[in-house]
C-alpha cells in the first residue's frame, strides 16, 4: 500500500508540474470562450437504443453526406462488439440501417471484437463532416480482438478500408495484423497492458506533427511491476502516419491524461487555430462516476486542459449510472452533444444534449 500511494503522490505532483510547463498554453479567456461555445445544457434524452436488454449500445461516431447524417456504433451482444450504422435527417431521429463489421469464425486476430470509428472526418466546427478518402479508400480505425467476452484482452488496434462511401450498409475489408498493439517493440509505459481502446484518426494537413495523419487513442497500462492499483488506469496518446497503413508512435508519453482513473476516447474539432479534443473522464480522485470534458491545442501535440464544470454528467435516469464517451459538432447554429447513457439497469444507449432547447425525446429503454 505504502508504495502504491507514494506513486499516486509522484503521479500527482508530476502531473501538476508538465500542466505547469506545457508548451503553446492556450489561455484561460481563451478556454472560457470555447466552452460558453460548446456547452449543452439541454439534455434532449435517447436517440438511439437496443430492441432488448441483451445488448448495449455505445460510442457514436457521426458524419454527413448530402441532406443526411450517419452514425457509426457498438453493439456488444454479450461475444463482443460490432460496428453498425444508423441514418437521420434532422440528428434527432435516427433508424437503423445495418453492420459494418460482424463477428467471424475464420482464427483472426479479430475474430470477436471489431469497435470502429470512422477516420478522416471533416473537423471543422461547424463545417461539413463529410467523410473523406485516401488513396481511393475511407478508412476507419478499429480496435480489435480474438476473445470473447466484454474487452478481454489482448486488444489492439487495426485498420478498416472500403472503396464505397461509409454511407452504404457493407461489409468493411480489415487489414491482415493489427497496426498497434502491446506486443510491440516501441510500446509505450501507459499502453503496455494489453488494451489498447478507442481511436480517432484525422488528417493533420499543416503537418504540425511532421506527418499527415494522427491518430489519437487511449489504452491501459503502468510502468510499474505487479500494481493492481494503477495497471487499469487509461490514459490518451497519439501514433502518426503518412500512409494510413503503417503507423508509429509519437512522443513516449501520453499527451492528456489524470493520475487516476480513465481519460479516453478522443474526438478531434479545430475551432479556428485551435484544437479541441472532447474525452471522457472517469473514477479521478476529484470527480465522481464518469463525465465528459475537453482539452485544447495549437499544435495538436500540446493540450491545455479544462479545469471548469463538465461538458456532460449524469442527471436523468436514462444516464444515471454513467454519461461519457462523446461526439460533438455544430449545425446551423447549434451543438449537439452525443454521448452513451447508462442507466441503473446497465442498459446503454445513446443520448444527445443540445446548446438550444429542442424539446425531449420519446425514445426509452425497453422494459
Amino acid at each position: 500500500m505504502r508504495a502504491i500511494w507514494i506513486y499516486l503522490f509522484v503521479a500527482l505532483l508530476s502531473f501538476s508540474a508538465s500542466a505547469q510547463e506545457i508548451k503553446n498554453p492556450v489561455s484561460q479567456t481563451e478556454m472560457e470562450k470555447i466552452y460558453e461555445e460548446v456547452k449543452t445544457p439541454y439534455k434532449y434524452g435517447l436517440v438511439m437504443v437496443p430492441a432488448d436488454k441483451d445488448h448495449k449500445m455505445d460510442c457514436p461516431t457521426i458524419f454527413r453526406k448530402g441532406k443526411d447524417w450517419y452514425m457509426t456504433y457498438l453493439i456488444f451482444s454479450g461475444r463482443g462488439y460490432e460496428t453498425w450504422l444508423s441514418k437521420s435527417s434532422d440528428l434527432l431521429h435516427w433508424e437503423n440501417l445495418g453492420k459494418l463489421m460482424s463477428f467471424e469464425d475464420a482464427g483472426k486476430w479479430d475474430d470477436n471484437q471489431k469497435a470502429g470509428y470512422n477516420a478522416l472526418l471533416d473537423t471543422k466546427w461547424g463545417g461539413s463532416y463529410a467523410a473523406k478518402s485516401f488513396n481511393g479508400k475511407y478508412w476507419m480505425s478499429y480496435f480489435g480482438g480474438k476473445e470473447k467476452g466484454y474487452e478481454v484482452e489482448p486488444l489492439s488496434i487495426g485498420m478498416a478500408y472500403t472503396t464505397q462511401h461509409p454511407s452504404t450498409v457493407q461489409e468493411w475489408s480489415r487489414l491482415d495484423k493489427p497496426v498497434l498493439s502491446s506486443l510491440d517493440k516501441d510500446v509505450r509505459w501507459w499502453e503496455n497492458r494489453n488494451k489498447l481502446f478507442k481511436s480517432t484518426v484525422i488528417e493533420d494537413k499543416k503537418k504540425l506533427t511532421g506527418h499527415r495523419f494522427v491518430m489519437y487513442y487511449n489504452a491501459v497500462g503502468d510502468s510499474l511491476a505487479n500494481n493492481k492499483k494503477t495497471r487499469w488506469y487509461e490514459r490518451i496518446g497519439m501514433a502518426v502516419s503518412d500512409d494510413m497503413i503503417n503507423w508509429k508512435r509519437f512522443q513516449t508519453d501520453p499527451v492528456v491524461h489524470h493520475p487516476v482513473g480513465i481519460t479516453g476516447d478522443a474526438v478531434i474539432q479545430q475551432m479556428g487555430k485551435n484544437y479541441v479534443m472532447f474525452y471522457f473522464g472517469a473514477f479521478w480522485q476529484d470527480r465522481k462516476s464518469s463525465f465528459n470534458r475537453f482539452a485544447v491545442s495549437k499544435d495538436l501535440v500540446n493540450w491545455t486542459d479544462w479545469t471548469g464544470e463538465n461538458l456532460i454528467e449524469s442527471s436523468e435516469k436514462y444516464d444515471e449510472l454513467y454519461a461519457h464517451k462523446s461526439f460533438v459538432l455544430k449545425y446551423k447554429g447549434v451543438v449537439y452533444h452525443f454521448y452513451c447513457a447508462v442507466n441503473k439497469q446497465d442498459q446503454r444507449g445513446i443520448a444527445v444534449a443540445t446548446s438550444k432547447d429542442l424539446g425531449k425525446s420519446k425514445v426509452n429503454f425497453v422494459e
